[in-house]
C-alpha cells in the first residue's frame, strides 16, 4: 500500500500516513454512466387519493401515510393485476411509502413507456388513483479512479478551494446532523464517532446484497456487480464504497493528526442506506428523504436524530417524479435543506433528477481551476458549483476522501481520489452545515439564498453553472447577517473579482486603500430582479476614489469618477427576470492613503 507524504495546510493538520485506494479499480466513463443502464423497471407507484393525509408541519404542510382498509386495498390490486397482465405482468403489492403511495413488483422489467401507458390505463379505470409512476433506478454519481499523492486542495487552494479553514473560525458544524442518502458507510479510522443511527431503507434482497430488506443496519457490504448484471451494455464494477466517500468529505475527523479533514467536522453523519447493486430505486430514495427529515415511514421506527441537511449524491434521467418532489417538499416542511448533484451527463440539468425537483440546491462541479468539469451538469436550474474534481491528467486532481480497499466485500480502511457532482454535493452539504451550526434558527431557503448570495466569481470558465463557487467563509458570514443593515469592515484580499467580497445589502462598508498594491476594492452583490442597486462611495477628506459597477467578466455597467474629496455614486436597476451578480468596485486614482464608506442599498 503506497503512503502520502506528510502534508500540511492551513489548519495545520498533519495528513500523514494516507493509504490510496485498492490498485484495479476500474474507471467509469463518467459522462457515458447512466446511459449504461436501461431505461426499464420491475416496479410502480400508485398514489390512491385516500392513502395520506396532510400535515401541518414547522415551516409548511406535508403530505404523510394513512392506511387504507385491507379489503380495498385487495379490491384495487386485483384490478391492477387485471390491467397488467396483457403485459406478462404479476402484480404484487410490496409496502406502503411514508408519503402513502403504494410500491407494487411486477414480476418482469418493462420499459418507463410501458409502465407510462399502463399507467394511463389505471387511471382512467379508478377514479381514486391520484398518480401512477415507474419506480425508476437512480445511481450513484461519481468515477473512482486511482489515486495519487496529494493534500485537499478542494478545502484549501486559493484558486478554486471553498475556503474552509477560514470558516472554522466561525463554526464546526456543532449540533447538526447530515444525512447522507448513499450506498451506506464502512467503519472507517476517521469517520470512528462521527456517526449517528441511520437505517438501511432497501426493502429488495437483491439490491442490498445484505441477506435481508429493512434494518437499523446502514453498513454497506459492497455494490459489486459483474458484467451484464443490471443491463445489457453493462460492463460490470467493483464495490464503490461511494457513501463512505461522501461521508468523509463532509464530517471526516479533523485536527487528528492522520487521514483527511471533513468540511464540518463536528457535524454528525446519518447513513441512510438506498443505493446497493445496480442502483436504488425511487421508491427507497424517497423514503430516505422522509425518514432522515423526521418524517413517519410505515414499519420504521422513528428518527431519533433527525438531519437538518440531505445529501443525495445520486441521480437519473427524465423529469422529478411526484413521488421524490412530495418527499422533498415534507423534509423541507420539516426545516431541512436538500442538497442534489446536477448530474454527470454535460447537459443541462433539467433533464436530471432529482436535481431538476423544486426545493433542492443542485450543484454542478468544477475543476481544480475552477472550471466547469467536463462531466458535469449545467443550466437555469443550477444553484452554485463545488470542486468536483478532474482525474484525467492527474489523480491528485480528483477529490480526496475515506474510502475501503475492498474490491467486492470490505477490506481495510483506504482514501482515495474520486471525481464528479457526487463529490461537489457534500462540499455544499458540508458547508450548509456549518451555516445551520452557526445560526440554527435559520431556514432551507435562507440558506439557499445565503449560499448562492456569497458564491465567488468562477476563477474559470463555468457558464450556466448558478450564482458562483462555493465559499465556505461568505456563506457562514452570509447566514449570521452579512452586514444587512448594519456595517461590515472591508476584508482583504479583495482586489479583483475573483477574491471580491461578498455584501448583503442593505449595508455600510468601511474601507481603506493605499497608493501602493491595494488599489482597488471589490464587493459582490445579488441584485434581486426587479430591483435597483444604489451605491454611494465618500472618501475621507481630499481624498480622490472612483466607483464603478462591473459584470462577472469585468464589464463597466456604471461609473463616476468626481474629483478628490467628491461623493461618487451610481444607480443600476435589474430589469430581468430573475437576480444577477454584479460587483461594485472602488479605485484607488490619486493623493495619500486613506479611508472610505461606502452605501449599498434598494
Amino acid at each position: 500500500m503506497l503512503r502520502l507524504n506528510k502534508l500540511s495546510f492551513a489548519l495545520a493538520l498533519g495528513l500523514a500516513g494516507l493509504g490510496v485506494a485498492q490498485a484495479g479499480v476500474s474507471s467509469v466513463d463518467i459522462d457515458k454512466a447512466p446511459q449504461q443502464h436501461d431505461e426499464q423497471t420491475d416496479r410502480l407507484i400508485v398514489k390512491y387519493k385516500d392513502g395520506s393525509t396532510v400535515v401541518q408541519q414547522r415551516l409548511g404542510v406535508a403530505v404523510q401515510s394513512q392506511a387504507v382498509a385491507s379489503d380495498a386495498i385487495g379490491a384495487r390490486t386485483a384490478q391492477l393485476q387485471q390491467l397488467a397482465a396483457p403485459l406478462g405482468a404479476q402484480m404484487t403489492l410490496l409496502r406502503q411509502m411514508g408519503t402513502g403511495a403504494h410500491v407494487y413488483k411486477l414480476g418482469k422489467r418493462l420499459s418507463l413507456q410501458e409502465l407510462r401507458q399502463l399507467g394511463e390505463r389505471i387511471k382512467a379505470l379508478d377514479a381514486n388513483v391520484e398518480y401512477v409512476e415507474p419506480d425508476r433506478k437512480m445511481y450513484p454519481l461519481f468515477t473512482p479512479n486511482d489515486p495519487s499523492f496529494s493534500s485537499q486542495w478542494d478545502l484549501n487552494e486559493a484558486t478554486a478551494g471553498i475556503r474552509a479553514p477560514a470558516a472554522w473560525d466561525q463554526a464546526t458544524g456543532t449540533g447538526v446532523v447530515v444525512a447522507v442518502i448513499d450506498t451506506g458507510y464502512r467503519p472507517h479510522a476517521d469517520l470512528s464517532g462521527q456517526l449517528v443511527a441511520g437505517y438501511d431503507l432497501i426493502a429488495d434482497t437483491a439490491v442490498s446484497v445484505d441477506g435481508n430488506g429493512r434494518d437499523n443496519d446502514p453498513s454497506d457490504p459492497g455494490d459489486w456487480h459483474a458484467a451484464g448484471t443490471c443491463s445489457t451494455q453493462d460492463k460490470g464494477a467493483n464495490s464503490s464504497w461511494h457513501g463512505t466517500h461522501v461521508a468523509g468529505t463532509i464530517a471526516a475527523k479533523t485536527n487528528n493528526g492522520t487521514g483527511v479533514a471533513g468540511i464540518a467536522f463536528n457535524a454528525k453523519v446519518q447513513p441512510v442506506r438506498v443505493l446497493g447493486k445496480c442502483g436504488g430505486y425511487t421508491s427507497d430514495i424517497a423514503d430516505g428523504i422522509t425518514w432522515a427529515s423526521g418524517g413517519s415511514v410505515s414499519g420504521v421506527p422513528a428518527n431519533a436524530t433527525p438531519a437538518k441537511v440531505l445529501n443525495l449524491s445520486l441521480g437519473g434521467g427524465g423529469t422529478c417524479d411526484t413521488t421524490t418532489q412530495t418527499a422533498i417538499n415534507g423534509a423541507r416542511s420539516r426545516g431541512a435543506s436538500v442538497i442534489v448533484a446536477a448530474g454527470n451527463e454535460n447537459k443541462d440539468a433539467s433533464n436530471s433528477s432529482p436535481a431538476n425537483c423544486s426545493g433542492v440546491v443542485a450543484v454542478a462541479a468544477t475543476d481544480r481551476y475552477g472550471a466547469r468539469a467536463y462531466y458535469s451538469n449545467y443550466g437555469s436550474i443550477v444553484a452554485l458549483a463545488a470542486p468536483g474534481g478532474d482525474v484525467r491528467s492527474s489523480a491528485s486532481n480528483g477529490i480526496l476522501s475515506t474510502l475501503n480497499a475492498g474490491t467486492t466485500t470490505p477490506g481495510a480502511d483506504s482514501y482515495a481520489y474520486y471525481q464528479g457532482t457526487s463529490m461537489a454535493t457534500p462540499h455544499v452539504a458540508g458547508v450548509a452545515a456549518l451555516m445551520y451550526s452557526a445560526k440554527p434558527s435559520a431556514t432551507p431557503d435562507q440558506i439557499t439564498a445565503a449560499l448562492k448570495s456569497s458564491a465567488r466569481a468562477f476563477p474559470g470558465t463555468c457558464s450556466q453553472c448558478g450564482s458562483g463557487l462555493l465559499d465556505a467563509n461568505a456563506a457562514v458570514t452570509a447566514i449570521l447577517g452579512g452586514g444587512g443593515g448594519g456595517t461590515v469592515a472591508e476584508t482583504e484580499p479583495n482586489n479583483s473579482i475573483s477574491a471580491a467580497q461578498s455584501i448583503t445589502a442593505p449595508v455600510t462598508v468601511n474601507g481603506s486603500m493605499t497608493s501602493g498594491s491595494d488599489t482597488n476594492d471589490y464587493f459582490k452583490v445579488v441584485l434581486p430582479a426587479g430591483k435597483t442597486l444604489s451605491a454611494t462611495l465618500t472618501p475621507a477628506s481630499g481624498k480622490d476614489f472612483d466607483l464603478y459597477l462591473v459584470d462577472g467578466s469585468g464589464t463597466q455597467l456604471k461609473a463616476s469618477e468626481n474629483g478628490a474629496g467628491s461623493v461618487d455614486s451610481f444607480t443600476y436597476q435589474n430589469t430581468g427576470a430573475s437576480s444577477v451578480t454584479v460587483y461594485v468596485r472602488v479605485l484607488y486614482y490619486s493623493g495619500t492613503s486613506g479611508s472610505y464608506t461606502l452605501g449599498l442599498s434598494w
